[in-house]
């Protein structure tokens, strides 16, 4: 073989070669650029997902704590107090309140406008601080403890709340001329099980008012 011919051969493999280390990178870089696409969606599915995750645990916290009703007192008049919750998502349908059983006293129900009137249990609470031998007037606010069941609805959905308040009154008077209560407002006391509503409230009156019978 002449070296021309030698020369051209040597530079036909050499080119060969050449060819075939491009062919190799341009394998390497397509799977280096399928990898990265993969690792890519990848990422973007897996932010996806928990996007989603979040945005549902985030609704169901949400959910959960409109679920949770507290009454406030909308207003505090003298015989009446007007009640609605505490978050506006919240609207009352029915309302059942009881009361101690040494009151002596029916429950109340009301339907759409929630409230609590003194004349409910004016007359049976006078009497009972009288034979607990309380002071005709009072040297502050006084509770009466009461069970609330309310009936309402949450973001559309029906709910059920059960839960022991304190209603705030003050009393004013003396026994011969008769005693005036004012109703001041409400304060939570706890959540409690239906069933044992009434023991939890009986239980709490006869803390407040250890004396009466």
């Amino acid at each position: 073989m002449s070296d021309e011919a030698e020369s051209r051969a040597k530079d036909r493999a050499e080119a060969a070669k050449v060819r075939k280390r491009w062919i190799t990178l341009g394998e390497v870089l397509g799977v280096a650029a399928v990898l990265i696409s993969g690792l890519t969606l990848w990422n973007n599915w897996n932010e996806r997902r928990e996007t989603k995750a979040e945005k549902a645990a985030t609704e169901q916290r949400a959910s959960a704590k409109v679920a949770k009703l507290v009454l406030v007192a909308a207003d505090g008049g003298k015989q009446t107090l007007a009640l609605k919750p505490a978050a506006p998502e919240q609207s009352v349908q029915s309302q059942t309140i009881l009361f101690p059983t040494a009151l002596d006293v029916s429950p109340a129900a009301t339907t759409g406008e929630p409230r609590i009137e003194g004349g409910w249990f004016e007359h049976a609470l006078v009497k009972a601080r009288e034979a607990a031998g309380l002071p005709d007037n009072s040297r502050g606010d006084e509770r009466l403890p009461v069970v609330i069941v309310t009936q309402f609805l949450a973001d559309g959905d029906p709910h059920e709340d059960v839960a022991l308040y304190d209603v705030g009154y003050t009393i004013s008077g003396k026994f011969l001329g008769g005693h005036s209560v004012t109703l001041r407002g409400i304060s939570l006391v706890a959540k409690v099980k239906r069933d044992h509503a009434q023991a939890r409230l009986d239980a709490r009156w006869k803390t407040l008012l250890p004396a009466a019978k």
